[in-house]
């Protein structure tokens, strides 16, 4: 891995490799203009377009996810990983009353927990400050005269070593993480009402600091979308990369990793469903991880804002929602969700393929990015694939400036990297089988979410591009899978 000094930033032309590429966009996933005109102030949204359903939709969201937590764990731990559902004689506010109580009774956020979830995040903004890692440049910021803020990435260096402290930590008996699965439902509360709280604070703190961006007006829609585009403090810590990153994945891994322990004391064994849960979370979080350099060029991270959407679902939702398919497996006899030999492999060899493209095709994407504003950064984290890095890529050079990729995924595929990541999530359904819907709950979840971004980007860079968008269509004809859709 290539180690860089944190106190000196590379210059502007960074460290590249590979063929020049003109300057401009790659394609669907790099519109930073938010939707400016020239004199046009950038603390105000002009646009007069909403997303989710504007005010009453987010507003609902805001309401209905904390809810459907807190109704999933219930659903894992008093009706055999079923739904929730009244008698048939039971009245609706009499269940719904019930329902509250339980919830109450199995996920009090209890001071242990709420000492372990912020202790952890404080230890992660402690590797954060102090690992070695590698600078690389952000995507430029239209209403900062198109500068590139620098990032500090060491991900990989604070996943390894948080794998090793819960390691030095169970077997010490300082604190076992058996913890995360014994105690998930207090852990996941302080998730909860934690990412409430840091929304309010990054709000009204930017709002006290006049860093606000594309503000609407509407509080509701402004508070779940956000207030500031890159909120950072001690000059070093970029916040939303922070939690993009690090406090989501490594927690989803260590609950599966404490799901293991747990099936390991209870059984003698592991199983093949829950090691593989084991597998596929540590793929994810060592990918996202690995190539925290390119994270930082996504849409996310280049446009949207630092609001409940983000926070809540980093701190919260993903984390703590992303793990009810291994949570029902070690809750559960083995003979429940059992597959023959034949089936265990060929989910394992599914999982692999799906997500070495899902590996390769977001490597090519943003390293194509960065190769065309010079700012690439190659590293050696483990593991390196072949074709992450296209040579001589093909593109559209755009009437507008931008260039839309048509080679290597890409040019089989316009949003081949959402069906990659749609598969890889529907194995970690497969694997445990059909007899609970709660593992289901992700697949369903994320394929709304990208026929959602799909739309979106779709109808964006139709506006954006023009003539040149239906030229890219006609050469790469497919939007998920190739041939086929």
């Amino acid at each position: 891995m290539e180690v860089r000094s944190r106190r000196k930033p590379y210059g502007e032309n960074g460290s590249t490799s590979g063929p020049t590429i003109p300057k401009g966009d790659v394609g669907s996933d790099t519109t930073t203009k938010d939707n400016l005109r020239m004199g046009d102030d950038h603390r105000v949204d002009n646009s007069s377009e909403f997303e989710f359903g504007g005010v009453w939709g987010t507003g609902l969201a805001m309401v209905f996810f904390p809810l459907l937590m807190w109704y999933m764990w219930v659903g894992q731990v008093y009706y055999n990983s079923q739904f929730p559902m009244p008698g048939k004689e039971e009245a609706i506010g009499n269940f719904v009353r019930k329902v509250a109580k339980l919830a109450y009774e199995c996920s009090y956020p209890t001071k242990k927990a709420w000492l372990v979830y912020w202790g952890f995040l404080a230890y992660q903004s402690l590797l954060y400050l102090t690992l070695p890692g590698v600078w690389a440049k952000g995507n430029p910021i239209p209403h900062r005269n198109n500068v590139r803020l620098d990032y500090y990435c060491n991900a990989i260096w604070a996943f390894y070593f948080t794998t090793a402290t819960a390691i030095v930590f169970h077997v010490a008996q300082i604190l076992p993480i058996t913890f995360l699965v014994d105690e998930f439902g207090s852990f996941m509360s302080v998730g909860i009402l934690s990412g409430i709280l840091v929304s309010f604070i990054g709000y009204f703190s930017a709002i006290y600091r006049g860093a606000q961006h594309r503000m609407t007006g509407r509080f509701v829609y402004d508070f779940f979308m956000g207030a500031e585009l890159n909120p950072r403090i001690f000059g070093l810590m970029d916040l939303k990369m922070f939690l993009e990153i690090r406090l989501p994945w490594f927690i989803l891994f260590l609950v599966s990793c404490a799901a293991a322990v747990k099936q390991y004391e209870t059984l003698g064994y592991v199983t093949p469903q829950v090691a593989f849960f084991v597998l596929a979370h540590w793929l994810y979080a060592n990918a996202c991880s690995k190539g925290e350099e390119l994270v930082i060029t996504t849409w996310d991270m280049s446009y949207e804002k630092w609001g409940y959407m983000l926070i809540f679902w980093n701190m919260a939702g993903v984390p703590l929602t992303y793990c009810h398919g291994v949570l029902y497996l070690v809750k559960h006899n083995p003979s429940v969700y059992q597959w023959c030999t034949g089936v265990n492999v060929s989910l394992y060899i599914f999982l692999l393929c799906a997500y070495y493209v899902f590996d390769t095709c977001n490597s090519q994407k943003n390293r194509f990015r960065q190769m065309e504003k010079g700012t690439l950064v190659i590293r050696k984290a483990f593991p390196q694939l072949p074709w992450q890095t296209l040579k001589n890529p093909k593109f559209i050079r755009c009437r507008n400036g931008g260039t839309l990729l048509t080679s290597g995924w890409y040019g089989l595929a316009r949003k081949v990297h959402y069906t990659a990541d749609f598969c890889q999530l529907t194995s970690w359904g497969l694997i445990c089988g059909f007899s609970s819907p709660l593992p289901w709950f992700l697949p369903a979840f994320f394929m709304a979410m990208i026929l959602h971004r799909a739309w979106r980007d779709t109808d964006r860079c139709a506006k954006k591009y023009g003539a040149d968008w239906e030229e890219y269509k006609r050469q790469v004809p497919y939007l998920f899978i190739p041939y086929v859709i």
